[in-house]
This record gives structure tokens, sequence and C-alpha cells, in this order.
């Protein structure tokens, strides 16, 4: 999850089952939107998705995509040392009922791996 108007850097790309320019803000997005792209899956994806409504404030979701069978799939990006912070868990918990409540189940996070293990 970021902040609606993130100042940091961003990669702009066109993949190919992305709907608009694929705005990426880190590695693990970066990666993830390739794999979302390779997968046959997934039909197409978004990306920053604005969580309209959140008490939280303005944030988005990493990856919104729709898989062949019509269902949504969402994944928010984090780096395994950010998981025990409790901003992080909070956005996260956040995220997680937002999509329920709005009837998405195959919601979940994408950590980076540790250093040393097998891909």
């Amino acid at each position: 999850m970021m902040k609606k108007n993130y100042k940091g850097r961003v990669d702009k790309r066109k993949v190919e089952k992305c709907e608009g320019v694929c705005r990426t803000f880190n590695e693990l997005q970066y990666k993830f939107a390739d794999l979302l792209s390779e997968s046959a899956d997934v039909q197409s994806f978004q990306v920053n998705v604005l969580l309209d409504g959140l008490e939280l404030g303005a944030y988005t979701s990493d990856f919104v995509a729709t898989k062949t069978d019509g269902t949504l799939m969402v994944r928010e990006c984090v780096y395994r040392d950010k998981l025990t912070k409790p901003l992080t868990c909070k956005m996260l918990d956040a995220s997680r009922e937002y999509w329920l409540g709005h009837g998405v189940t195959d919601w979940g996070i994408v950590i980076d791996k540790v250093s040393g293990e097998a891909k």
C-alpha cells in the first residue's frame, strides 16, 4: 500500500496485461508486475488502485488483478523487514477489510525472499 500522492522514485513502463501505464515504486512491485503479466491465470491487472473512502486516508492497493474466471485478486507488496511495523500491520488490515467489504476474498501479500533462500 502507498499513499495516494507518493512522491518517491517511480518506474513507468508498458506491461502486457496491465491496464494503462504500469507504475511501480520498488523492485518488489516491479518483479511482481512481470509475474502477473506472465501468469496464465491472470487476464489483466491494475496498479495503485485507490481505496475509496478508507478511514486511514488516501491509500492505494498495489495490484488488483482480474483472473481468467472473472474473479478479482488483490496483492499488497511488503518488504519482510517492514512486516512487524505497527503502521504496516494497520494498513494491511485496513486493505484486507476494505476488499472483503467489496466482495473480494482472494487477498494476499507479496513478500521479498530471505537472502540465501531458494527461489
